[in-house]
């Protein structure tokens, strides 16, 4: 306990000195750590480059030029020819022992929850149901087969020098982009989870092909080194951080030989680098090149520890933690204006695992202060967060909404932190908080049943069009954004979060999403198979029904944990098991049943839905009257050009008051006309889109006071939109 003081006591030594220079920490890149940005300026000419990498960095050098750190930086003190880990290890300690750390191994030691392999969890493609989860995972599928082994890989190819057939992808995997590579690792990882969820064999083949091409480029380097650009471009770790990830994920969950080997190549080559670093000038030199965007290399590392066990790769993964960042949530400080939310928050994902790894208290309580600040005061309605892909100022959200807020890719990542934070203390804020990012960040980035058309921005700004904005709706071929890597990974891996479990002599499972899927209970031997009635604007009740099958006749005694949801409430609640009533808890809180499990147990809930309205996270009065609109979890967007003004008059007490349901029948007759003009799409008429009515879409109609006349037009969930106007915030004055 001695020394867990004393460690701890000198982290928050360190993360008081960062506080002082905290701004440093993200100043130094500004700019240049948006991907958006530096892909831009990397088309421009060499000389524009250079000026507006020394006009955006002030007088920072790039940390690859070495010849210039040379007459810079002091050189460290002398040191041993032979460079000690263990030692290395202690002084990042403190007092701890070399060794001390370690025994988390993914969390067992600490009473977590389990995740559950996607290999058993199975979604329901359709079924009468409501199977839009299935059906954006199938999507993604169809993207996965279409892409090209060949055109994934030349760059690396070229890299090492081997001949490259076919041509490279354009985009962000072209071949004069720094970034290029990245999406090939995402793609590792959501080609490995989605063959857990499919076990679709093409995506087998096409997915093992990629990790040969890849393990013969390593090989054609003899170092180790991997990537699809030299070696000189050694801080470029957010295009090769996603191929030690893709190759770990290949191992741990396709079960790819080969791929745990290529990692610990990669981590060992890097240590060589990292070591090298530290002896010929200082630690605070390769802290420096921190500030480029590190991508989580802290996280996989950490993830490599628990495999390997081997010290360096723990030391390692230390060394990418980012004191000035961590140091700062460490003494609960919201300074996240600023900083460049995506090259931030896998740093947190990363102490996190730190967490889960040695059983520092000091990272747990980093992430959760993480997580209340961004949520309290930096996140839309949808979840999600960003504006321009950095943080802006704590509640002042008003000022922030714009096309180009949330980015994908920080939605992404935010539900890692959420994930990570529910199994470690079974809160349901967490859940909850997990269920809204997924519905309106996550889904609404795909375009329907089109494969490989995502996007990198969801607006959030009044009349604005997920079509009309910098970045627009993606191609297939040509765009690759770092949002495309985290967008097939979160529609390959939909399963990953619905069921947790307990393990123990008596096995509990937490359900914590509502999505129609068969889980395949190995350790009680039972199998789940959750259904979810399709809603429409008129249903007041989410239906959920949960049946089980038991693979022994004489069934398995096991614990049932069901959420009940924040956002619904008592009145008209109800749960049944094989018919019979059971003591419902208030919501924010789960539904336990105990019990010897049989073939044929069926738990049916109900749970009251509704609109409500949500205040903009903004604390200054005169903007205090923007809200947005949401139906249970599900983010209701108005199909308009502009107006936000809905004054719904001094009678109305409950949004019920001035929304309508608009009946299922009438969505034949809902369409929108939209025509393209000089580059520009028009709307025409403010109604629904699309004839064809999915499952899941619903149709509200708001009603509203404008110059003495009233007004309406639809609502519909966010996620079901594809070239629309919208509109998220309205003012809702009276």
């Amino acid at each position: 306990m001695a020394r867990r003081r004393a460690a701890a006591a000198v982290v928050m030594v360190v993360a008081v000195v960062a506080v002082a220079v905290a701004k440093e920490c993200t100043n130094i890149p500004t700019q240049l750590s948006s991907h958006t940005v530096r892909a831009r300026l990397q088309s421009s000419s060499a000389a524009e480059w250079r000026w507006r990498e020394e006009y955006f960095h002030g007088d920072h050098l790039n940390p690859t030029d070495e010849a210039a750190w040379m007459d810079l930086m002091p050189l460290a003190a002398a040191s041993a020819s032979e460079f000690d880990w263990a030692m290395l290890y202690r002084s990042l300690k403190g007092a701890a022992v070399a060794g001390d750390e370690g025994g988390g191994g993914g969390g067992g030691g600490f009473g977590f929850l389990e995740e559950v392999s996607l290999h058993d969890v199975r979604l329901d493609m359709d079924g009468g149901g409501d199977g839009v989860y299935g059906r954006a995972q199938q999507t993604n599928l169809e993207y996965l087969l279409l892409l090209e082994v060949d055109r994934l890989v030349w760059s690396f190819r070229t890299q090492a020098g081997l001949p490259a057939p076919g041509k490279p992808y354009g985009g962000w995997e072209g071949p004069d982009v720094e970034l290029r590579g990245h999406f090939v690792g995402h793609y590792l990882s959501a080609a490995a989870k989605m063959w857990a969820s499919t076990h679709n064999g093409t995506l087998a083949g096409k997915m093992a092909a990629v990790v040969d091409a890849l393990h013969d480029c390593q090989a054609a380097a003899g170092t180790g080194y991997l990537s699809a650009f030299p070696a000189e471009f050694f801080d470029r770790f957010e295009a090769i951080r996603p191929i030690m990830q893709g190759l770990l994920d290949q191992h741990t969950v396709a079960g790819n030989g080969k791929a745990l080997g290529m990692v610990v190549a990669m981590a060992d080559y890097f240590a060589g680098r990292v070591r090298s670093v530290i002896q010929r000038y200082t630690i605070e030199r390769h802290w420096t090149s921190l500030n480029e965007e590190t991508g989580g290399m802290n996280d996989v590392l950490y993830q490599l520890y628990t495999i390997t066990k081997d010290q360096r790769h723990l030391v390692l993964a230390h060394l990418f933690d980012k004191p000035c960042f961590l140091g700062l949530l460490a003494v609960q400080a919201d300074s996240l204006s600023g900083f460049h939310a995506n090259t931030h928050i896998p740093v947190v994902i990363g102490g996190q695992m730190r967490y889960e790894v040695t059983g520092d208290p000091l990272y747990k309580e980093i992430a959760t202060f993480f997580m209340d600040i961004v949520n309290s005061s930096h996140s839309y309605a949808t979840g999600g967060t960003s504006v321009s892909e950095f943080w802006s100022n704590p509640k002042h959200l008003a000022e922030a909404l714009t096309t180009e807020t949330e980015e994908s890719c920080t939605t992404y990542n935010m539900l890692k932190v959420s994930r990570h934070l529910f199994r470690w203390t079974k809160e349901i804020a967490y859940a909850d908080y997990y269920e809204r990012a997924l519905i309106n960040g996550v889904l609404s980035i795909q375009r329907g049943r089109d494969p490989g058309v995502m996007i990198y921005m969801l607006p959030q700004g009044p009349g604005r069009s997920k079509a009309v904005s910098y970045h627009g709706w993606g191609t297939q071929y040509n765009s690759f954004w770092c949002c495309y890597g985290t967008g097939i990974e979160s529609f390959s891996k939909l399963g990953d979060s619905i069921y947790f479990e307990q393990k123990g002599d008596k096995p509990g499972l937490y359900i914590i999403q509502y999505i129609p899927s068969t889980f395949n209970w190995r350790t009680a031997g039972l199998t789940v198979t959750q259904q979810v009635k399709p809603l429409s604007s008129s249903d007041q009740y989410l239906q959920v029904s949960l049946s089980i099958s038991a693979a022994k006749t004489n069934g398995q005694y096991a614990t049932l944990n069901v959420r009940i949801p924040s956002w619904t409430s008592m009145n008209g609640a109800k749960a049944t098991l094989n018919d019979k009533d059971l003591q419902l808890a208030s919501p924010g809180t789960f539904l336990t049943i105990s019990k010897q499990w049989d073939s044929g147990d069926h738990l049916l809930l109900q749970f009251p839905i509704n609109l409500r309205t949500e205040a903009i996270k903004d604390d200054r009065p005169q903007v205090a009257s923007l809200n947005a609109i949401l139906f249970g979890p599900f983010l209701l967007a108005g199909l308009t050009t502009g107006d936000w003004d809905a004054k719904t008059g001094g009678a109305a007490t409950a949004a019920s008051d001035w929304i309508t349901p608009v009946p299922a029948s009438y969505n034949s007759q809902l369409v929108t006309l939209t025509q393209e003009s000089g580059g520009k799409t028009m709307l025409l008429s403010t109604a629904a889109s699309f004839a064809q009515a999915e499952p899941l879409r619903r149709y509200h109609a708001i009603s509203f006071f404008a110059s003495g006349v009233r007004r309406s037009f639809l609502l519909e969930p966010l996620f079901t939109l594809r070239d629309e106007f919208y509109t998220i915030y309205f003012n809702l004055a009276a």
